[in-house]
Formats: structure tokens, sequence, C-alpha cells
């Protein structure tokens, strides 16, 4: 994969950004990479961001200092490392780390990962088990009118998930 700057010499260097939700990938050589910085650690302060430090050279020390109880960690490691000790250094170190994630991923609490297929599957459950809670409701209420429709809106939905996962069943 050649460099996006120069377009000549292999790219060593990878960086990917997320920026209102759209992921931008730039791939360089070492040379363009230095002509930008990139490989300059000093042009990343990702721990002192990470943890809401400003440049302020008083409360930098003071926050070199800290350290995990648990493990013995110091933020000075953390700032070389950009990697926590343990899962206590978290509670520690939390001051700047929640807007840091915020900015970083799509929340701030880990979701994990869905299956395509059972993305399908659950919205049409939860589709259906909504229809049939307005059919129960409407029925209560004697609202025949509506409970026709909530009928009619369930069998469709019914027809249009079996259609379109007809393949997907075959395979």
């Amino acid at each position: 994969m050649n460099c996006d700057v120069c377009q000549e010499n292999h790219a060593t260097v990878y960086l990917t950004q997320i920026v209102k939700g759209e992921m931008q990938k730039v791939n360089l050589c070492e040379d363009c990479a230095k002509e930008k910085g990139v490989t300059d650690p000093t042009g990343f302060a990702l721990a002192d961001a990470l943890l809401g430090m400003d440049s302020d050279q008083k409360s930098s020390e003071a926050v070199d200092l800290m350290t995990c109880q648990a493990c013995g960690f110091s933020h000075a490691e953390f700032k070389k490392s950009g990697r926590f000790g343990c899962s206590e250094c978290y509670s520690v170190f939390q001051g700047g780390l929640e807007s840091l994630v915020k900015a970083m991923h799509k929340g701030t609490r880990h979701l994990g990962k869905i299956p395509s297929r059972y993305r399908v599957v659950k919205k049409y459950n939860d589709q259906i088990t909504e229809l049939k809670d307005r059919l129960m409701n409407a029925i209560n209420e004697e609202n025949f009118e509506e409970a026709a429709k909530l009928r009619d809106e369930i069998k469709l939905a019914d027809a249009d998930f079996n259609a379109s996962n007809e393949g997907a069943i075959e395979n």
C-alpha cells in the first residue's frame, strides 16, 4: 500500500480518525510521517488528554506522582505506555477518561457486538411485541377499527419478515 501523501513510498504508518461518526484513514510512509510530525511522541499527549490535564507544569508534576494503590502503576508510566496497569487504575485516573472515551467511541458503556442476523430478528420480535400489546389494548378498549388496523400491520410485518428471510433460512 502506497503513502496517501507522496503516492510513491510504501506506507508504514496508519492513522484512523473518527470525526462526526465518519472514519477517515491515512496511510503514510516514514518520510511523510516525520514531515507531518506523526512520529514525534511529544506531538501526541494522549495521556494528558485522557486525564484532562492542561500543560500547566505544577499540575502535570502532581498528576505524574499519582499512583494506583492496587498495582503501584503511576501516571508517568501510563504516559509512557498508553495503558493502565490494572482495572483499579481506571478509578484512580478517571478524571478525564469519560470525555475522551465519549469522543473516541459511540458511548461510555460497552455493549458488545451483535450478529447482524440476530439484530434483524430482535428488531422484528420487538416490533411484533409492541404491535400485539397495542392490539390487546385496542381490544380491551373496544376500539375495533384500531384493532383491525393493528391485526393487518402484524400480518404485514410477519409476511415481510418471512419473505426477506427465506434465503437466510435455506442457507
